[in-house]
């Protein structure tokens, strides 16, 4: 099996990876919440403080985490496409404070999310779910989703393997490259989904009941309600510290 970038930084140990699960995600629900009610600023310095303070939030948790930063970063910019074109649309309605707000709350937003789930366990995310109350039906399809893309990674890694193996060195243009690759993705979605296939039945014939094991439960320690603390005077902080136009 070949884990993924965020799930092998998730396996990590640190400060910030031994935390319980419903600790991160009751400071990151926190952040998200003081993050989009937050108002615009009065002046463009003070906004950009402002952004800039919830920004050195995230990167305290990225270097307790001993995470790249740089990585972390790049990979949330992939939410940039889908709120660029909102904030377009609201640049030309006549509001440009808020176009540029909503570009960068929802990197920041992405970012924190990003790194829960690299600090985190995605066993121990879910379980940490469940415990607060998240419907069984919605954990068990993002598990389920969680995994399947680890078989269409295998799948994909397969094929390009015996893709370079059979043309070796030799070149071709761009056309050829291009029906090649389209050739590629339909059939790695056939391939998976005869994985797919297979994996359910084995997991029917081993007596899969719609849940997955969660092994020892949660415990909340000491260090755990003094990180759930921390992260709550520090947003609170930020919040009170720049004035509401």
């Amino acid at each position: 099996m070949h884990h993924v970038t965020v799930d092998r930084w998730s396996r990590q140990e640190s400060m910030l990876h031994a935390r319980d699960p419903r600790a991160k995600l009751a400071a990151l629900l926190l952040y998200l919440i003081v993050l989009a009610t937050t108002p615009a600023a009065p002046t463009a310095l003070l906004f950009s403080l402002q952004m800039f303070s919830y920004l050195a939030l995230i990167l305290a948790g990225i270097g307790a985490a001993r995470l790249p930063v740089g990585a972390l970063e790049l990979r949330a910019m992939v939410v940039l496409p889908f709120s660029a074109t909102f904030a377009i649309i609201t640049w030309f309605a006549g509001d440009p404070s808020r176009a540029s707000m909503l570009v960068v709350k929802s990197y920041l937003s992405a970012l924190a999310v990003l790194l829960v789930v690299a600090t985190t366990p995605m066993p121990l995310l879910m379980r940490g779910l469940e415990s607060l109350g998240a419907p069984r039906i919605f954990v068990l399809l993002v598990q389920f989703l969680y995994r399947y893309l680890f078989v269409i990674s295998e799948q994909a890694q397969h094929m390009r393997l015996a893709s370079s193996c059979r043309m070796g060195t030799s070149k071709r243009n761009a056309a050829e490259r291009f029906r090649a690759a389209a050739g590629a993705v339909s059939v790695l979605f056939a391939r998976s989904h005869a994985r797919a296939e297979g994996i359910q039945r084995a997991m029917l014939s081993r007596g899969f009941q719609g849940q997955f094991a969660t092994g020892a439960g949660l415990h909340l320690r000491p260090a755990d309600y003094v990180f759930l603390l921390a992260s709550l005077l520090a947003t609170a902080s930020i919040r009170l510290a720049f004035p509401a136009r």
